[in-house]
């Protein structure tokens, strides 16, 4: 009986050994590498482990936010040791910014076909003036124009401003700009610098690879300093790469401490750990294209004076009825606002003529268009020969009749509206 007693009790404590075997190898497993958690999903793992947890296990020492493991406690996703690298963040689309030149060259011309005995072409805009209430010509390419929709100043060389009620671009021509529209902000400092602001998200560009990023409603925050360091932080977590291989991490739970040698520190536990690779860099902000000048300040509808007046006469002849009303269907149609109809003369006779000549063949054709049904605002001035279109004389001093010919007109322009 004794030898049977003792062969029952060998069996059973084989058979223990090999159960608590059993759970010691089962406790001994761990967590592979994986993409950097997020702060609910370590609060989620947290409260799951912490709940589920057996009491008396191997890792009771482990807070909640850890994968228990015979070595120590883990960031979800990670091996023992491991931290989640510091984030980059994406640059914010500024192309609203960026591709805004258009704004600051309206084209001003109407789209007007020419008729018989009309021709019709882009004013200049190289002559200083007011065109009409709502713009003015500053010369050489620059122009200031408002309306009820908005404003735009175009300054010629390269820079502009730009305001509709709700956005507002200023162009400094260096490659610099702002934008903003009640809710987004933009600066670009034309060297890869700037600035992005929503209400939501902030970001900096230093354009030297470093920045910041901020997000009220996730509460995340990242700094990169462009030399392999940086930090992240959201919440409970908080990472911090030195870029030399040594960080921390702690998300209040789990203190993970890398010296970059190797070695390391988790909750205060030596563990042997990797040094941290570094952190990249963050791209720049593109420039702006300088503004490009405004060639074009409105539309001229011109009428040779042959079809208009006898030589030397600003009385309307009977056969220009035809001309004339097709003109004025011209202006009805295209709705213009307010007209400006402008005489001009060649260089025969003397100054004081063909200032009144110019004079009298403006007025002679407002009265028509008036007759013709035209209702919009018109306002005639001469200019006499002051503003020829071509040379009255050839370079040797002799007459030249065509360049006389383009010289005698009568212009109509429409400003922009």
């Amino acid at each position: 009986m004794i030898p049977q007693r003792r062969s029952l009790a060998l069996l059973c404590a084989a058979a223990t050994a090999l159960s608590l075997s059993s759970c010691a190898l089962s406790l001994g497993g761990s967590s592979q590498g994986g993409a950097a958690p997020s702060q609910q999903a370590i609060e989620t793992t947290s409260s799951t482990d912490a709940g589920t947890s057996a009491p008396g296990a191997a890792t009771s020492s482990a807070s909640a936010g850890a994968t228990a493991t015979a070595s120590g406690p883990a960031v979800p996703g990670y091996a023992v040791g491991e931290m989640p690298p510091v984030p980059l963040f994406a640059l914010p689309d500024i192309s609203v910014l960026t591709d805004s030149g258009s704004a600051f060259t309206p084209d001003l011309t109407r789209s007007i076909a020419s008729v018989p005995g009309v021709t019709v072409s882009a004013a200049r805009c190289d002559q200083p003036g007011v065109l009409a209430s709502s713009t003015t010509v500053l010369g050489d390419g620059a122009i200031a124009h408002s309306s009820d929709s908005g404003s735009v100043t175009n300054h010629g060389d390269g820079s502009g401003t730009y305001s509709d009620g709700q956005v507002s671009i200023t162009n400094h021509g260096d490659g610099s700009g702002t934008y903003t529209n009640g809710q987004v902000s933009m600066t670009v400092h034309g060297d890869g610098s700037g600035t992005y602001s929503d209400g939501t998200l902030s970001v900096t560009v230093h354009g030297d690879g470093s920045g910041t990023s901020s997000n009220s409603l996730t509460g995340e925050s990242i700094t990169i300093h462009g030399d392999g360091s940086g930090t992240y932080s959201a919440g409970r977590v908080s990472i911090t790469n030195h870029g030399d291989g040594s960080g921390v991490y702690n998300d209040g739970t789990i203190s993970i401490v890398n010296y970059g040698d190797g070695s390391g520190l988790v909750n205060t536990q030596e563990v042997a750990m990797k040094p941290l690779a570094k952190v990249g860099s963050i791209g720049d902000f593109p420039s702006i294209d300088a503004v490009k000048p405004v060639t074009s300040c409105g539309t001229v509808i011109t009428l040779e004076d042959g079809v208009l007046f006898d030589f030397g006469s600003s009385q309307v002849r009977p056969e220009a009825s035809a001309t004339l009303g097709n003109l004025a269907t011209v202006l009805t149609d295209s709705g213009a606002p307010s007209v400006q109809i402008h005489g001009h003369t060649d260089s025969v006779s003397d100054d004081a003529f063909n200032q009144t000549l110019s004079e009298e063949r403006a007025r002679a054709v407002m009265t028509a268009l008036q007759g013709q049904g035209v209702t919009a605002s018109m306002e005639a001035t001469g200019y006499g020969e002051t503003r020829p279109v071509a040379a009255n004389e050839n370079p040797d001093g002799s007459d030249n009749p065509a360049g006389r010919q383009l010289n005698r007109r009568v212009e109509i322009f429409i400003p922009a509206f």
